[in-house]
């Protein structure tokens, strides 16, 4: 049941759902089933069976599982399901610089650890909050609609940024761009509202990335290649810092 405590213990519920749908996505399927059903009552059956796996396909992009979401405050946990597709140090993004002039601070320029999230269309596409706090900034850019697996879509795509600041003042951010397919990106957090960790944030529809800007001096506990889950892997720990490699096998 949502809400319920796990522990390492034992202690909780381990039992297999059918995933909810996203309100968000049921439009979809309701026009894909509705056009569906009109073609198959007329015997367009050419035209009905890809229509029913249409709505399928809609149902199933649109699924909206729950998750169990770690409580540690120190842990980054993923916004997003998908492939770990770039570790890097890189400048913050511009317009997450600077303070906002109203008391909020920006990331500064100097190079942090971010990490990219490749979300294929077969991902689930809900965006989760990495962690705790009150969102400062949101800022959406318009932009292209490059293979949002190229580094470059950073920069150049759609995309919105969450600058998100935790009790203790640090500030960690994250930002969604839009990919080839994926032509909007729909918030359901605006500035000033307070978040718990793993919390539904936003989805984008149709393919894209997430990109996590980590603190100064904290690393990635996760691999290149990695598969993560939102609300559920943990990217970092804040403060940490240390060396992990993998074998593909």
């Amino acid at each position: 049941m949502p809400g319920e405590i796990s522990d390492n213990k034992g202690r909780g519920e381990a039992a297999w759902r059918w995933p909810a749908i996203h309100p968000e996505g049921r439009k979809f399927a309701l026009i894909a089933a509705v056009v569906c059903a009109v073609t198959a009552f007329l015997a367009w059956e050419t035209i009905a069976w890809p229509l029913a796996v249409l709505t399928l396909g809609i149902l199933a992009f649109f699924r909206d599982p729950e998750r169990v979401v770690p409580q540690n405050p120190n842990f980054v946990v993923s916004p997003a399901d998908g492939l770990v597709s770039l570790i890097q140090q890189v400048e913050p993004p511009r317009e997450l610089q600077l303070p906002d002039g109203m008391g909020g601070p920006g990331l500064g320029s100097e190079p942090v650890t971010r990490i990219s999230i490749f979300m294929s269309v077969f991902d689930v596409h809900i965006n989760r909050a990495p962690v705790s706090g009150t969102v400062r900034r949101l800022i959406y850019l318009p932009g292209k609609f490059l293979n949002a697996d190229l580094d470059k879509a950073s920069e150049e795509n759609e995309r919105q940024h969450i600058l998100v600041e935790r009790s203790d003042g640090v500030s960690i951010a994250f930002t969604q761009i839009a990919g080839l397919v994926a032509r909007r990106i729909v918030p359901f957090v605006k500035p000033g509202d307070t978040m718990a960790v793993g919390q539904r944030v936003g989805l984008i529809r149709f393919g894209s990335r997430v990109d996590v800007y980590l603190p100064k001096g904290t690393d990635a506990k996760v691999i290149l290649g990695q598969k993560v889950v939102a609300g559920e892997t943990v990217l970092a720990e804040l403060g940490q810092q240390c060396h992990l490699e993998g074998v593909a096998q």
